[in-house]
């Protein structure tokens, strides 16, 4: 396994696939290491939806703006927020920003996990939320954050262009 700096260096958005099936026990390890991120209250407003079936994955490619990618990846995880599991506790900005931020940081620990076995991954936000929904038949309790397509990658980009530290950071002394 990587360290974790290095996995966070090495990490690349993967768009191009190998028609490989991803075994589930893989699977399993990577949404483990999902469901072990942090979130408010520990409420873990998440939900998870791993997509296999391949007529299924054509038609979230084709709710994602025809992003055919994502139909050839073996593995498709709509990632779901929970709005209304903390609002009990947190009322409004529970529903509105803290189920956001819980699935973001999960979404970030599968991409992380993904790439430490050696599978590739997007964080595809483009797609017709409703459409998504009425695919995968998700309840209304449930809000579509994110596709992320997975499997072994075909292709090894190169690193991105990232905006310097001086940039976007501000010390208060």
């Amino acid at each position: 396994m990587l360290d974790v700096i290095e996995c966070i260096k090495q990490r690349r958005s993967i768009r191009t696939f190998l028609p490989r099936p991803v075994p589930r026990e893989t699977l399993e390890k990577i949404l483990q290491a999902a469901i072990l991120a942090p979130s408010a209250g520990n409420w873990q407003s998440w939900r998870f939806y791993v997509v296999v079936n391949g007529a299924l994955r054509r038609d979230l490619a084709k709710a994602a703006s025809n992003q055919e990618f994502i139909a050839e990846a073996p593995v498709v995880i709509v990632v779901c927020a929970e709005p209304g599991r903390a609002e009990n506790t947190y009322g409004d900005r529970a529903r509105e920003l803290y189920c956001l931020q819980d699935t973001a940081a999960a979404i970030e620990n599968l991409m992380l996990a993904a790439h430490a076995h050696e599978l590739g991954t997007c964080w595809v936000g483009d797609f017709d939320e409703a459409a998504v929904r009425r695919l995968l038949q998700i309840d209304e309790a449930y809000r579509p954050v994110a596709l992320v397509p997975l499997g072994y990658p075909n292709e090894t980009p190169n690193p991105r262009w990232r905006r310097p530290l001086s940039e976007v950071v501000e010390y208060l002394e």
